[in-house]
């Protein structure tokens, strides 16, 4: 599963039994060269859909951008600022040394910039609020219990400007008769287990970012949703895509419900460009 140079058995071990903001430090410098990374595939079917649909973008924002896998396809897309946010302050220090805190731009008009910020996506800087038209996520969700959804929603519509798009993708439900669901419910099983038994907990689930709570928690936040097709992955034989990209717009005209204190602080979260 991993090329040269990736982390060893040992070194996961360590990383799993870490918490998710140490773990992912640990892995930081190896973490591009495991399975965890983004697709390239992904990344491209995403960039088409967006380009496609909405053409371009001012600023734009990789929430748990982890080592800056989607940052590339963020300066593709987006005419001014790209930011990447994550918990982790080694994968970000992999982000900088890969597209650093730089310029870009045809040199025909206002350049953009890429900077890095290290936060909670749960809570967002005040000073990233009302920036951003578009912000992505690949990878990430799965830190995040259903619980901190609202939070996490709630911030990052609060970095986006009035109709700013979220857009991320999302994988059609696994059938119980799938081998594929059997294996993440086995995962998700062993995670619970070790984080009853050992502390600090490292939260990394499977199965609690489904379609249906997913939109529900989205429109709570004030976002309207719509989803499009990720052709390039084929469909189900019953027809529907095997991936669909979510488009969550800011709408100012539906108030976003409050999120609790509680939920908020509930635990730090780190989040990673990782397996989608």
């Amino acid at each position: 599963m991993f090329t040269s140079g990736g982390p060893g058995v040992r070194e996961l071990a360590v990383q799993a039994l870490s918490s998710v903001e140490r773990g992912y430090d640990l892995l930081a410098p190896k973490f591009d060269r495991t399975p965890f990374r983004t697709p390239d595939r992904m990344l491209d079917a995403v960039e088409e859909a967006l380009a496609r649909r909405e053409g371009s973008f001012g600023a734009g924002l990789d929430v748990c951008c982890g080592t800056g896998a989607g940052i590339g396809m963020l300066r593709r897309l987006c005419r001014g600022r790209v930011t990447g946010v994550d918990l982790s302050a080694g994968m970000l220090a992999q982000a900088r040394r890969a597209h650093g805190d730089e310029a870009y731009g045809d040199g025909g008009g206002a350049a953009g910039r890429v900077d890095f910020v290290r936060a909670d996506a749960r809570a967002l800087p005040a000073a990233l609020a009302d920036t951003y038209d578009l912000a992505v996520s690949f990878g990430a969700f799965g830190h995040f219990l259903p619980a901190e959804r609202p939070a996490l929603f709630a911030g990052v519509r609060s970095a986006l400007r009035e109709g700013g798009l979220f857009a991320f993708p999302i994988g059609a439900p696994i059938p119980l008769r799938s081998p594929v669901w059997w294996a993440v419910a086995g995962f998700d099983a062993a995670m619970r287990v070790r984080n009853a038994v050992w502390r600090p907990p490292f939260v990394m689930y499977y199965r609690t970012f489904p379609p249906s709570g997913v939109r529900a928690d989205l429109e709570a936040a004030g976002f309207t949703v719509a989803t499009t097709p990720l052709e390039p992955f084929g469909r189900l034989p019953s027809g529907a895509p095997r991936w669909r990209l979510v488009l969550a717009r800011r709408d100012d005209a539906a108030p976003a419900a409050p999120v609790t204190a509680a939920a908020a602080a509930e635990r730090p979260v780190s989040g990673r460009a990782g397996r989608v």
